[in-house]
């Protein structure tokens, strides 16, 4: 087994190494304090290609395999968790439901602007009353002579305050339960769609998220996104390429955060020498290096596995099971090792440690991926 990276996979991780220390890092803290979408940055990241690193060149993407995505996510996440999961959720969800359902017509129309990142998507699925439990879904489609009319209302849509472009799940048969739920596009500029609260969160602060209100929102026939009643269906598998994204943010968090706990403890004199040599702060960081590096290992797999088109839906649900742990576990000892200072903002690690959170919720949360994991263990046995 090689796990040297490709000349390529090496460039691309230097290049946004690169790019998040020089333009990102400069700005996380401001826009983690204020809120405020971080519209040049986020456009910057589209100029480089990251908006649309999936999706083939002759669709405006840069056309990369999932290995050089999982690489350049871990990179952002290391600065800053708000800019992951802007291209996370942009990358695998939004665009990544209508390239993997889309009709021809369909990708041409939307896939460009949205893999150039001259316009964002958002996916809508979450409801007030539905979250693990899709079949609880209240949103509803109803076909009428000129396509359908959805009601309903979304919670926690990722990048819904900025995005151009939303796919929506509506409950298009009530007797099939979740197997009774498509999937449709709507664009931000129909009068029936409006973007409602904008959450106040814990975390990934400059990442909006905000409720959806679709009040008779009338769209075309040619909205509905792949088949009739195959909605929920497809967005299993788009989530199953969302928990690589998730997986890769959280070994960028807890990667940066482990490098700010190293540069602070060889700094830091307590008993007339750096409490990097004291054995106490050295088993933290053993431990917090040993768990970046196994994280790290189960993304990379699931990552190779889809991209030789084999079956990855148990390893993405392992990779983003332990990474978001793992890096809830290591951003809370990144904040132990510098005491006092971890507490406080001028320190990053307090940042990292609220964005990790996030990982354990995003794309199901980790009891779901237990489900996940042990349903896809007892199929295959």
């Amino acid at each position: 087994m090689d796990f040297t990276f490709t000349e390529e996979q090496a460039m691309i991780r230097k290049t946004v190494r690169d790019f998040a220390e020089k333009e990102i890092r400069p700005v996380a803290a401001y826009h983690d304090r204020t809120g405020e979408f971080p519209a040049k940055t986020v456009a910057q990241m589209g100029s480089l290609g990251l908006m649309g690193m999936l999706i083939p060149t002759e669709y405006e993407g840069t056309g990369l395999d999932t290995i050089c995505f999982a690489l350049a996510l871990e990179e952002v996440a290391r600065v800053c968790g708000s800019h992951a999961l802007i291209m996370s959720a942009h990358n695998t969800l939004g665009m990544g439901n209508i390239w993997l359902t889309g009709s021809p017509d369909q990708r041409k129309r939307y896939i460009p602007d949205l893999a150039s990142g001259r316009k964002l998507a958002a996916w809508a699925l979450t409801e007030p009353a539905s979250g693990s439990d899709a079949a609880a879904m209240k949103t509803s489609a109803k076909k009428t002579a000129q396509g359908w009319v959805i009601d309903g209302t979304k919670n926690f849509c990722t990048n819904a305050p900025v995005a151009s472009t939303f796919v929506i799940m509506a409950v298009t048969d009530p007797k099939l339960g979740n197997k009774g739920i498509s999937a449709f596009i709507v664009e931000r500029d129909n009068p029936g769609l409006k973007v409602g609260k904008i959450e106040d969160k814990l975390g990934v602060r400059a990442s909006g998220t905000a409720q959806v209100l679709l009040t008779e929102c009338e769209v075309p026939w040619d909205a509905l996104l792949g088949e009739e009643n195959r909605g929920f269906v497809n967005a299993l598998r788009i989530l199953d390429n969302g928990r690589i994204g998730i997986g890769a943010m959280a070994v960028g968090l807890a990667q940066g955060a482990f490098e700010e706990a190293v540069t602070y403890a060889k700094g830091r004199i307590q008993f007339d020498k750096p409490i990097a040599e004291h054995q106490a702060i050295q088993f933290m960081l053993a431990d917090m290096a040993m768990r970046i590096e196994a994280a790290r290992a189960l993304v990379h797999r699931a990552a190779w596995l889809r991209d030789r088109g084999r079956p990855f839906k148990q390893e993405a649900a392992m990779a983003k099971l332990y990474a978001s742990e793992m890096s809830s576990f290591v951003t809370n000892k990144a904040i132990q090792v510098h005491g006092g200072y971890g507490y406080i903002r001028d320190y990053p690690v307090e940042r990292l440690m609220r964005d990790a959170k996030l990982t354990e919720i995003g794309e199901g949360t980790s009891e779901v991926q237990r489900l996940v994991i042990a349903r896809e263990l007892l199929r295959r046995a």
